[in-house]
């Protein structure tokens, strides 16, 4: 089978259109959007001048049909491939913002890809809608704090049947997305079956949408990463005391919320993915820019020390990644899940760890300065070093890669 990582005629305008508005437009009101965060005395509310840059933002990305590539509905988005999309959220990971610009931002893709693919026409109407137009963000709560989150059949999130309602208890928390104005709904994960019955343990948990104003849910913080709260977008940690939801909040059936996290996880991870290599990409430019521009010693820093091999493995660790996602996304293009799956686990080690360390080199390269809020790359690194336990840690990932590649070798499980 002939396999074309390349860039399709179709999605080549649309990179260029997009690595455009984000180099000319939206890296511009980046920084500024980002310095306003608590300009009000509240860092989970946005300053008038925050909405206006964003929402401006939006409305010429969706007057120039920019909008909701993610979607493979082609009577609705773009009908773009896997390996197509890749190319647009590489452009997308070049600032935070950029994602939120063109509606493709986390979590509120694969939660709209919940909707679209397992939720009712009321689910559909109430919330993909504004979703979709922009109007609304959205979170998902999976997480845990008091169990091993990485082994999903470990969550105690209790729902219980009541009539025809189910009554919520429990602790979710890096509920990413949580903690914006905007949030209207959680797509959470809820153990529904007793750990100790006759419930399989893959079957005693379900998926539910949940309005985030219900009595009884209380977010408690933020989580901060090296000590950064990613205000007002946030990754919060939520308390449900008591919180009934109506029945038809459930999501396909009772006991079937692996299988919908499942169809949300593997597209999201490619996404994650490819913005990783955009960071790097962004990095990589700072790094030559500052090697080139600044002097010590009497020489431009990239005559010093071993800048040169630095820079050219920064290079060389990029276009490894990135082809290495391109396939992962060619494999999810051909339809079998199962196939993909250790070419997804394979990316969601290699790239933030590659994206690490072309940051990382980005840093050292600023000095000082690289540690600081007067360049990107903090803010960067702390972003890349989260993602390395998002969607999966990184040993559950080479524990998947692992099994597979022992599995020829061997007539029992490994």
């Amino acid at each position: 089978m002939t396999m074309d990582l390349g860039m399709s005629e179709r999605v080549r305008p649309l990179v260029e259109k997009v690595r455009k508005m984000v180099r000319e437009e939206i890296l511009p009101a980046d920084e500024e959007y980002h310095s306003l965060v608590g300009a009000d005395g509240d860092r989970f509310q946005f300053t008038a001048r925050q909405t206006e840059i964003r929402e401006s933002l939006k409305a010429k990305a969706k007057a120039q049909g920019l909008w909701n590539f993610w979607l493979t509905d082609s009577e609705r988005g773009f009908g773009l491939s896997t390996v197509e999309y890749a190319y647009l959220a590489e452009e997308m990971g070049w600032c935070m913002l950029a994602p939120e610009v063109f509606n493709c931002s986390a979590p509120d893709t694969g939660n709209m890809e919940v909707i679209e693919r397992y939720g009712t026409a009321e689910h559909k109407e109430k919330w993909l809608k504004p979703l979709l137009d922009g109007e609304i963000r959205s979170a998902f709560l999976m997480t845990e704090p008091d169990v091993a989150s990485s082994d999903a059949t470990n969550l105690e999130f209790s729902a219980v049947k009541d009539g025809d309602e189910w009554v919520f208890n429990g602790e979710k928390y890096w509920s990413s997305g949580a903690g914006d104005p905007r949030c209207e709904v959680y797509v959470l994960m809820a153990r529904t079956a007793p750990r100790d019955g006759d419930v399989p343990r893959h079957s005693q948990h379900s998926m539910f949408l949940i309005p985030a104003d219900l009595p009884g849910v209380e977010i408690l913080r933020p989580m901060t990463v090296f000590g950064h709260d990613d205000a007002p977008h946030g990754h919060m940690h939520i308390r449900f005391t008591n919180v009934r939801v109506p029945a038809d909040s459930l999501l396909i059936g009772e006991g079937r919320g692996f299988e919908v996290s499942q169809g949300r996880l593997g597209p999201g991870r490619i996404h994650h993915c490819m913005r990783s290599v955009g960071q790097a990409e962004r990095a990589l430019e700072l790094m030559c820019k500052r090697a080139l521009n600044r002097t010590a010693f009497g020489r431009p820093l990239a005559k010093l020390g071993a800048n040169y091999d630095i820079i050219a493995e920064c290079r060389i660790a990029i276009e490894q990644a990135r082809l290495l996602c391109l396939k992962a996304a060619w494999m999810m293009d051909q339809g079998d899940a199962r196939a993909a799956a250790p070419w997804i686990s394979q990316i969601k080690v290699a790239a933030p760890n590659m994206a690490l360390k072309v940051i990382d080199e980005a840093m050292q390269m600023h000095g000082g300065t690289g540690v600081s809020q007067d360049t990107p790359l903090a803010a960067m690194y702390a972003g890349m070093r989260t993602l390395r336990f998002a969607d999966g840690p990184d040993a559950v990932h080479r524990m998947q890669v692992a099994r597979k590649e022992l599995k020829a070798y061997t007539n029992t499980k490994v």
